[in-house]
């Protein structure tokens, strides 16, 4: 494999970002096991078959306001109040001619009444009568059965990440064990002599395993079974015995650092004998070295060592393949906002660029600007972010006021 180009230019062997993140996904098959789950337990996985309301959502007429549950055919006539519906606690009488029955949001409509006047349009009298200052039509106010879902209708479909509105859902329909697909497990390790642990002092030339902990904050993020195979030195024996190791406990695997050509980057060589792996350059900044393919029975990723490349080619190769190897339906990939930029942007043709932003609330609505410096080994700019800014290969410098696709981080990071 050849070094990679310098600066921005573009490498007509290089490949584009859509077409490095459609051959990973296209290779990205999802797990096949699956396993019975209670719903309190279900945030974060996947649906594995479809689901059905077992009936009617809401499964009786039910008020959407506090008021009076009336007939609409008396029209405006003074009401008798006969008694009262609270949620829980239904009227069990009829509501005869000018005759009326307190109500209470979501508490049961009563026999007999068609409408709900709010309790603002009514004038209530001291003998437990009202005059109703509006004539209410038949069904105002009131929340009809299987309005939301009727039984039998799909609610969702299998494929579906389980975020806390769909739990919600679930439970409005009363299921409390469902199929989901089992949890991925993801091995990562680092490699690098220079990498140290947290706490120490660093002797010159060496620095922390910032990597390990960001991928590990990302990973917990997608809700996978996390294996944590720590640092690994630039020692062939131990990288082959690792990388072993995790194929055959995950999977997916991923490595960061030792992906380019150097002396010291034996991970190219070693992942050749031990699978099927193909070493890509790709048309971005930051991240243009990867690696990807087939480590025995495992996905594997090989990431770049700088933490903002690693993070970056994460987000856009990596979590995608890891949300349809989890068994969801698409999309992969989170949608891009299209935004104007509150600053002049520096660029030159040839490569993607994600560069780190943040989001303004301006009087002319919401904007997008830079933030700090772009350099992938500045970590602060990433942490300080809250989106990417997306500019396109064969463009150039970004104008101030000019739209540009914005991935916004936040469910992403």
């Amino acid at each position: 494999m050849a070094h990679c180009c310098s600066g921005n230019e573009r490498d007509s062997l290089a490949k584009s970002v859509t077409d490095a993140r459609d051959a990973i996904l296209a290779a990205s098959l999802p797990v096949q096991g699956t396993e019975n789950v209670h719903l309190g337990n279900a945030l974060g996985r996947v649906l594995a078959m479809d689901i059905h309301a077992p009936a009617d959502v809401p499964a009786w007429s039910n008020s959407a306001m506090d008021g009076y549950a009336l007939r609409s055919m008396d029209d405006d006539a003074i009401r008798r109040i006969i008694g009262q519906s609270f949620a829980g606690h239904p009227f069990k009488g009829r509501v005869g001619a000018d005759e009326c029955v307190r109500i209470m949001t979501g508490a049961v409509v009563p026999e007999g009444a068609d409408a709900v006047l709010v309790q603002e349009e009514a004038e209530v009298h001291a003998d437990r009568k009202i005059t109703p200052q509006t004539v209410s039509k038949a069904g105002a106010n009131i929340r009809q059965p299987g309005e939301d879902l009727q039984a039998g209708a799909l609610a969702l479909e299998a494929g579906t990440w389980l975020r806390p509105a769909q739990i919600g859902l679930l439970a409005s329909l009363g299921i409390a064990e469902l199929a989901v697909y089992r949890r991925l497990r993801v091995a990562f390790i680092s490699t690098g002599d220079e990498l140290r642990p947290l706490g120490g002092a660093l002797a010159p030339g060496q620095i922390y395993d910032s990597n390990r902990y960001a991928l590990h904050g990302m990973l917990e993020r997608l809700d996978c079974e996390i294996l944590d195979l720590g640092r690994i030195a630039d020692d062939p024996e131990s990288i082959e015995a690792a990388l072993h190791s995790a194929a055959t406990v995950a999977d997916v695997v991923i490595s960061t650092g030792g992906v380019s050509v150097g002396d010291a980057d034996y991970i190219a060589a070693l992942l050749g004998r031990l699978g099927t792996i193909h070493f890509w350059k790709i048309n971005m900044k930051p991240g243009r070295p990867l690696a990807f393919g087939q480590l025995g029975n495992a996905t594997f990723f090989g990431l770049p060592g700088n933490p903002v490349s690693a993070m970056v080619t994460f987000y856009q190769f990596v979590r995608p393949s890891i949300l349809k190897r989890m068994g969801k339906a698409a999309p992969w990939t989170p949608p891009l906002l299209q935004l104007p930029l509150a600053q002049d942007l520096q660029k030159k043709p040839g490569r993607t660029d994600f560069q780190r932003g943040h989001l303004l609330q301006t009087p002319a609505g919401l904007q997008v600007a830079g933030i700090g410096q772009q350099a992938s080994h500045i970590m602060s700019g990433m942490a300080h972010a809250d989106c990417l800014i997306i500019l396109a290969a064969e463009a150039g410098h970004a104008k101030a006021g000019s739209l540009v696709d914005v991935q916004i981080l936040e469910g992403l990071v």
